[in-house]
C-alpha cells in the first residue's frame, strides 16, 4: 500500500482510464518561508512511469511547475478487468513510491 499515491483504473471496451493522486508537496525552489525569509528548497516529482502487465505505458518528465498534490488522468488501449496496472514516481530529493491495481 502506498503512502502518496491514490489509484483507481477502470476498462470500457478495451480502452482503460487510469486515474491517480499523488500526495507531494511540489515545491519550486523560488518560495520564502514567510517566517523566517529563506528560501524553501526545491522538492519535486520528475519522472511518473505507468506499467500496465509489465509492459510500459506512461513515461512523464515532470518539473517545478507541476502543482502540489498532482492529479494524474490518461488511458491506453489492450486492457482487460484483472490486468494490473502499477504506477510510480522519483523526485529530485531520490524520494519515491509506486503503487500497483487491479483493473475494474
Amino acid at each position: 500500500m502506498s503512502d502518496t499515491i491514490k489509484i483507481r483504473a477502470t476498462v470500457n471496451g478495451d480502452i482503460c482510464t487510469v486515474k491517480s493522486l499523488i500526495k507531494h508537496p511540489m515545491e519550486t525552489g523560488q518560495r520564502k518561508d514567510k517566517k523566517t525569509g529563506k528560501i524553501i528548497p526545491a522538492h519535486f516529482i520528475q519522472e511518473v512511469n505507468c506499467e500496465h502487465n509489465g509492459k510500459n505505458v506512461l513515461n512523464a518528465d515532470w518539473g517545478v511547475a507541476i502543482s502540489k498534490n498532482p492529479y494524474l488522468s490518461f488511458e491506453f488501449t489492450g486492457a482487460k478487468p484483472g490486468d494490473k496496472v502499477t504506477l510510480s514516481w522519483s523526485d529530485n530529493k531520490g524520494e519515491k513510491d509506486s503503487i500497483t491495481t487491479q483493473i475494474s
